[in-house]
């Protein structure tokens, strides 16, 4: 998991890491002007504003008490990017069927990432069905059924412009019916300014509560880390709508803006649950906070 962690972050890696390395060398003592690099490093990463100005204000004091060495900034930088990331968390079904929500623009990778977990859940040896929630976007349904029909799970669709929450409560109704373990919702992703896809969304939170009392147990907010500050903005419009439990970040090796979990992190205290770190039906990992540093920063 690290290994994949780690390749799928060498876009970021070069961008941070290999800039770092080069002016904060272990034993050499900075200066101003080196914490003016390494200012221009977190920002251009996307790890964001916020974070990157208390990690240069915390150098420039030990600056001015001090000395301030190579070791002294990786540790500020490692303190700092732990205590907003926090723990692992991982997906714990503590009830049956759980249901989980995905949502999020179109383009972002959703019907990839409902691929990819409806396998890892069955080769955890759980019955999955699928739920055809989008229903506006033209061929939406009939690729979600591409990959129930590649990976080897059961998919409930409704006709073509059908209301999606309808949907959705019939998957949920069959799924305690048939005993299955989890079920995997798709939902559309128009464009998120829109104020009637949030309406749409709101409503599909109500009515799977009133399918299974307390659904959904997870809603996930797929982000493209390649959109950087524009995935945040994603992130805060789908917040306000309905109640988010973990960000899933999509094609994180395809950039080197990878610092937006931090930034995603810092400014709406969603966690990153998952990220996906390859096009490989595999390629989707818990989100490990320690491990992502460790290879953002090669500490």
């Amino acid at each position: 998991m690290f290994k994949k962690l780690t390749d799928a972050l060498k876009k970021t890696h070069h961008k941070v890491a290999t800039a770092l390395n080069s002016i904060i060398p272990f034993g050499k003592k900075l200066s101003k002007a080196d914490i003016d690099i390494i200012e221009e490093i977190l920002i251009t990463a996307d790890v964001g504003v916020d974070t990157t100005t208390e990690i240069i204000d915390e150098l420039e004091q030990r600056l001015n008490s001090g000395e301030l060495t190579g070791e002294d900034a990786l540790e500020v930088l490692e303190n700092h990017l732990m205590n907003i990331l926090g723990e692992t968390r991982p997906i714990i079904m503590d009830i049956k069927p759980y249901v989980i929500l995905i949502v999020g623009v179109n383009g972002t990778g959703k019907t990839t990432t409902i691929g990819k977990l409806a396998y890892r859940f069955k080769n955890e040896g759980k019955k999955v069905l699928l739920a055809a929630g989008d229903t506006f976007r033209a061929a939406a349904k009939e690729q979600l059924a591409i990959w129930a029909n590649r990976v080897g799970v059961d998919m409930v669709a409704g006709a073509d412009k059908a209301d999606p929450a309808s949907v959705i409560f019939d998957a949920i109704s069959k799924a305690k019916a048939k005993h299955y373990d989890v079920v995997i919702a798709d939902t559309a992703g128009r464009l998120h300014t829109r104020k009637n896809l949030m309406e749409e969304l709101k409503k599909i939170e109500r009515v799977s509560n009133k399918a299974r009392a307390g659904a959904p147990d997870d809603s996930f907010l797929i982000v493209d880390a390649t959109t950087g500050q524009n995935g945040l903005t994603q992130a805060e419009v789908f917040g306000k709508a309905i109640s988010i439990s973990g960000i899933i970040l999509t094609k994180l090796d395809g950039t080197a803006r990878g610092g937006i979990a931090v930034a995603i992190t810092r400014k709406l205290g969603i966690p990153i649950r998952m990220v996906g770190v390859g096009e490989n039906v595999q390629d989707l990992v818990d989100f490990n906070p320690e491990e992502y540093i460790k290879a953002m920063l090669e500490i």
